[in-house]
């Protein structure tokens, strides 16, 4: 459940465009579902032919104020529910109004409340119209209505069953597999990691598998230019990164950098930095300019979105619907930052399965070498038979041993 407010200057006009079939002709059967204008007849309030009785039940606290009104006095919060679920019926989405104006405009057991009202004309929705101007002469200090807003929306929502589910993702998807790409002093081009889609992509780009004492790799010969290296390289990082690899690639060989300066290569930079992380503090780390509370990716572009929203509306008073999908998507970044609130002490744990993955690995690259030192069964077997009890020969053998000079046929 995501709520968005806005204000606005006329309550007149903004009650004509609510009961209007709104700027996509999608807005049907307008009624008011809820309310509190201190004694005025909101049950008789139900046309569009009532609306000026209806601006003047909520407008009368604010002509009191005279020149202390305010430039834009109107108040607006819209609900919407999550489109996964059944909608609510009039009489919940009324509670649901009823609740949100009791965190912010009028709260309960307050008799100078501000006035308001709360109408429907779409599915999955409510609006919740109110004036600013308390019956006390005083204005309402809207400073903190969009955190407490988000906060009980996100209560209603748990409390009616369309919290969305969230599951924990596997470890493997937070740590991508990481293919290297760089330049060697030989003037070779070698690309080491991956797994079997990684080497059919390398393969595919132009690298040739080879193993050797120096391992298993894919290299790029040295009798190719280095401008046709690092175009290949290139374009072997595009295909493993398009299949979700992370890929350190060689500067040298980067034949399109990112723009460090735009903000679309700095994030693609995060994203490249999350992609190679090799652990859950690493992870955390990488995260951590997205979700930063104040100074965060999220936090900013959802500020971008909601100043778009303020603009369009302080530019054209009648745009609503279209400063509405701004604010809406604003508020979608906030429900997002909510669900993620915490989510780096979490990261953070994950790192243990990784280290023991890390000593596993490890374990078996010592044994590994153990074999690999140990005496081989030939040599064993030789020992054995040069006993005590063999016969000496008859001449000793050589200091050093004869070295044939010709070459050996394969």
């Amino acid at each position: 459940m995501i709520a968005y407010l806005q204000r606005a200057s006329n309550t007149a006009g903004l009650l004509a465009y609510l009961y209007g079939p709104g700027e996509r002709g999608d807005q049907r059967n307008p009624r008011l579902v809820g309310g509190d204008c201190h004694g005025a007849p909101l049950d008789l309030l139900t046309h569009a032919d009532t609306l000026p009785y209806l601006t003047h039940a909520l407008d009368a606290p604010v002509e009191r104020l005279g020149t202390r009104a305010p430039e834009r006095p109107v108040w607006i919060c819209s609900v919407r529910s999550d489109p996964r679920h059944r909608d609510l019926s009039d009489a919940q989405w009324a509670d649901v109004a009823r609740r949100v104006a009791g965190v912010t405009v009028a709260s309960g057991g307050d008799p100078d409340a501000c006035r308001w009202i709360a109408l429907r004309n779409q599915p999955r929705q409510v609006h919740v119209v109110a004036t600013l101007a308390r019956e006390d002469g005083r204005l309402h200090n809207a400073y903190r209505d969009a955190f407490h807003l988000q906060t009980e929306c996100r209560r209603i929502a748990s409390e009616i069953g369309h919290l969305p589910t969230t599951t924990t993702p596997a470890l493997e998807n937070l740590m991508p597999i990481t293919v290297t790409i760089a330049a060697e002093p030989s003037g070779s081009v070698v690309a080491r990691g991956g797994d079997s889609l990684a080497k059919s992509l390398l393969n595919h780009a132009g690298f040739a598998y080879a193993s050797d004492w120096h391992g298993p790799r894919h290299r790029l010969p040295t009798s190719m230019g280095r401008e046709e290296q690092a175009a290949v390289a290139s374009h072997a990082a595009e295909m493993l990164r398009a299949a979700r690899y992370a890929v350190e690639l060689d500067p040298v060989l980067d034949t399109a950098p990112s723009d460090p300066q735009s903000l679309g290569g700095q994030l693609l930079a995060v994203a490249d930095r999350i992609r190679g992380a090799q652990s859950g503090g690493e992870l955390a780390e990488a995260v951590a300019p997205l979700l930063h509370a104040e100074h965060g990716v999220l936090e900013r572009v959802r500020e971008a979105l909601e100043a778009a929203g303020e603009q369009i509306t302080d530019l054209d008073d009648e745009a609503y619907q279209l400063a509405d999908r701004f604010g809406f998507a604003s508020e979608f970044l906030t429900a997002a930052q909510g669900e993620l609130v915490g989510a780096d002490e979490e990261l953070r744990r994950v790192a243990v399965p990784a280290q023991e993955q890390a000593a596993a690995r490890s374990a078996a690259v010592h044994d590994a070498r153990s074999a690999a030192l140990a005496t081989s069964p030939a040599a064993t077997q030789g020992s054995a038979a040069k006993s005590p009890a063999s016969p000496t020969p008859a001449a000793a053998p050589p200091a050093g041993p004869a070295r044939d000079c010709a070459p050996r046929n394969r």
